[in-house]
C-alpha cells in the first residue's frame, strides 16, 4: 500500500508541477485513486474535501468582497499613500505599506490588481510634470516657445490620460481588460519610442511595479488567512497534532509579523538601490519644499481620494465588523493571557478562528445597505425591503473554490499517506538526516521549498510537502515547527518569475518590466526573505513555541526509527 498511495502522490504531483489539467481538477484525482487502490474508502476521501479550513474562508470572503464592493480598499490604499508624502523614496513605501496592509485581509491578487491602477497613474502622472518642469525651463532659457517640446508634451500628456482610462478598474468587475489594454497601449509606445522620456522614467516605473508585487505577498505571511498557503498549513498541523493548541491567529500575528516589516523594509532597500540608487540626502528632504514632479504626484493621490467623496455609511459598517472580527481573532486565545475562549472551558477546542469568521461573515447577510423604496398610489414613498451588504451573488463571485478544492485534495492526499503507511515509510528514510545540524536541515528544507515554489503554485508546493516534512521532524526528534513554520513561510517567496504567482504576472502584464528585471529583483528580496526567516527561527519564535524541545503533542518515536 505504501507503493500505491506513493504513485498516487507521484501522479499528483506531476500533475500539479505541469499543469497538464486544472489545479483544482488534479485534486480531485485523489478522491478517484484512494478508493480504487483499496487505500481508503470512498466516503472517509470525501470527509477530507471540506474541513474547517473552508468554514473560515467562508468567512474571510465575507468580509473580503464588503470590503471590495464599498471599495473601503482603495480608501484605505490611497490614505496610507498620502501619509507618507510625496518624496519618490517615501512614495515607494508608502504603496509597499498599504499593499502589504490590505494583503493581510485580502488575497494578494485582488489587492495587486486594486493597488496597480493607482500606481501606473502616479508613475505617468510623474513623468507628464517633469516633461512638463523640462519644457517650462527651456523656454524661460529661451525667451521663446519650443514647440517640439510642447509637442513631445501634448503626446505625452495624451498617452498618459489614455492609459489611465485604459486602466481604470470597473467597480464589481476584473481588471483583467484594462492591464491588457494597458499592455497593448504600452507595447505600441515603446515601438515609437515615446514610452519614457528618461531611463529613470523607465527605472522608477520597474521599482513601483515590483513593490506592489513583493509587498502584497510579504503582506499576506503576517495573517493566517493572509495566504492559502498559511491557512493549508494551519489546518494540516492542527489535523496531525490535535493536541497542540499552539497555532491560532494570535499566535501566529507575533511570530511573522516581525519577520514581515524586515523583509519590507529590507526588500524596500535592495529595489531602491537596485533601480534608482539609495540617497541618504534626498530622502532626508521630506519636510522641505517639494519639487513640481513631487507636487504633480501628490495632486493625482489627492483626486483619487476625493473622487471617492466622504466616508459612506456602509464603508463605516465594513470597518467596524472587519475590527471586530480581528480583535475577535487576537483575543480568543492570545497565549500570554486567557482569551474569551475560556468562557466556553467546558468544551476545549469547540470555538476556533473559523466560528469568529462565520459569526461575523454572517452578519454582512443581515445588515442593511440600502431600503429599497417603491411609491404608492397615494404618491407616498415607503420602504418595503432593504438590500444587505453583500448578496449571495457577489460572495459567489469572490468566492475562490478552485482553492477550496485544491486544499481539499491536499488533506485527502495527506490522510491517504498515513492510512497506507507512506508518511512512516518516507520518515524512517530521512532519519538518517538527525545527524545533521538543526539549522542545516531548516536550511535545506527552506531552499527546497522556496526553488520548487517559483515553477509550481503556492498551494500546491506546500500541500505536496507537508506530508513529507511532518514525519521528517518526528523521526530526527525535533519540534515540528522547527521545520514546517520556515517552509510555510518560505514558501511564498515566489519572486522570480511573472508565473510563479498570481501578483507577478499582474504587474508583468504592465509592460515595464522584461524577465530578467524580476529575477534580479527577486533573487535578492528571495535572499533576505529566508535569512530573515532563519534569523526569526533562531531568536524570537523560539520561546514563543519552545521549540528546543521535542513536545508532548507529538507522536512518540521508537528507538527502532531513530537514527
Amino acid at each position: 500500500q505504501e507503493a500505491e498511495c506513493a504513485y498516487i502522490l507521484f501522479v499528483v504531483a506531476t500533475f500539479w508541477l505541469t499543469e497538464a489539467l486544472p489545479l483544482s481538477v488534479t485534486a480531485l484525482l485523489p478522491a478517484l485513486m484512494l478508493p480504487m487502490f483499496g487505500i481508503m474508502p470512498s466516503k472517509k476521501v470525501a470527509s477530507a474535501y471540506f474541513k474547517d479550513f473552508h468554514l473560515l474562508l467562508t468567512g474571510v470572503i465575507c468580509l473580503a468582497t464588503s470590503i471590495e464592493k464599498w471599495n473601503l480598499h482603495k480608501r484605505i490604499a490611497l490614505r496610507m499613500v498620502m501619509m507618507v508624502g510625496v518624496n519618490p523614496a517615501w512614495l515607494t513605501l508608502g504603496f509597499m505599506s498599504s499593499t502589504a496592509f490590505l494583503s493581510m485581509w485580502l488575497s494578494n491578487t485582488s489587492t495587486t490588481a486594486m493597488v496597480m491602477p493607482i500606481m501606473e497613474a502616479v508613475a505617468q502622472q510623474i513623468i507628464s510634470a517633469e516633461a512638463e518642469v523640462e519644457a517650462t525651463q527651456m523656454t524661460y532659457i529661451s525667451g521663446s516657445t519650443n514647440y517640439g517640446l510642447e509637442t513631445d508634451e501634448n503626446v505625452n500628456e495624451h498617452e498618459t490620460s489614455e492609459r489611465k482610462e485604459k486602466t481604470k478598474p470597473v467597480p464589481g468587475y476584473s481588471n483583467d481588460a484594462g492591464k491588457i489594454s494597458s499592455k497593448m497601449e504600452l507595447e505600441k509606445n515603446s515601438g515609437t519610442g515615446n514610452k519614457y522620456r528618461t531611463k529613470k522614467d523607465h527605472m522608477m516605473c520597474k521599482l513601483m511595479c515590483l513593490c506592489v508585487a513583493y509587498s502584497s505577498t510579504i503582506g499576506g505571511l503576517t495573517t493566517i488567512t493572509g495566504t492559502s498557503t498559511n491557512l493549508i498549513f494551519a489546518e494540516h498541523f492542527n489535523m496531525r497534532y490535535p493536541d497542540c493548541h499552539c497555532i491560532n491567529f494570535g499566535s501566529w500575528f507575533l511570530m511573522s509579523f516581525p519577520a514581515a516589516i524586515i523583509i519590507l523594509l529590507l526588500s524596500w532597500i535592495w529595489l531602491q538601490w537596485l533601480f534608482l540608487g539609495f540617497n541618504f540626502k534626498e530622502m532626508a528632504q521630506c519636510g522641505k519644499t517639494a519639487t513640481a514632479k513631487q507636487k504633480a504626484c501628490a495632486e493625482v493621490i489627492k483626486q483619487e481620494y476625493q473622487k471617492l467623496g466622504p466616508i459612506k455609511y456602509q464603508e463605516i459598517v465594513t470597518l467596524v465588523l472587519f475590527i471586530v472580527m480581528a480583535l475577535l481573532w487576537f483575543t480568543r486565545d492570545p497565549g500570554f493571557v486567557s482569551g474569551w475562549s475560556v468562557l466556553f472551558s467546558e468544551y476545549p477546542g469547540f470555538a476556533t478562528d473559523s466560528t469568529v469568521a462565520l459569526l461575523v461573515g454572517l452578519l454582512f447577510f443581515l445588515i442593511p445597505a440600502n431600503r429599497l423604496t417603491k411609491t404608492i398610489p397615494t404618491g407616498e414613498t415607503v420602504a418595503f425591503d432593504y438590500s444587505p451588504l453583500i448578496t449571495w451573488k457577489e460572495f459567489q463571485s469572490f468566492m475562490p473554490w478552485d482553492i477550496a478544492i485544491l486544499v481539499g485534495g491536499g488533506f485527502a492526499l495527506a490522510d491517504g499517506c498515513e492510512e497506507s503507511g507512506l508518511s512512516k515509510w518516507i520518515g524512517n528514510k530521512l532519519s538518517p538526516l538527525g545527524s545533521l545540524p538543526v539549522w542545516l536541515i531548516i536550511l535545506i528544507s527552506s531552499l527546497l521549498v522556496t526553488s520548487l515554489t517559483e515553477v509550481a503554485s503556492n498551494p500546491a508546493t506546500i500541500t505536496l510537502l507537508l506530508p513529507i516534512l511532518s514525519p521528517l521532524a518526528e523521526a530526527i526528534q525535533v519540534n515540528p515547527l522547527y521545520i514546517l513554520l520556515p517552509s510555510t513561510l518560505c514558501n511564498s517567496f515566489a519572486f522570480l518569475l511573472p508565473v510563479a504567482n498570481p501578483p507577478n504576472a499582474i504587474v508583468f502584464s504592465y509592460g515595464h518590466l522584461k524577465v530578467t528585471d524580476m529575477v534580479k529583483a527577486g533573487l535578492g528580496v528571495n535572499i533576505v526573505g529566508v535569512a530573515v526567516v532563519m534569523l526569526g527561527m533562531f531568536t524570537w519564535i523560539v520561546p514563543m513555541f519552545d521549540l528546543h524541545t521535542y513536545p508532548s503533542w507529538a507522536p512518540a518515536v521508537s528507538n527502532e526509527t531513530m537514527p
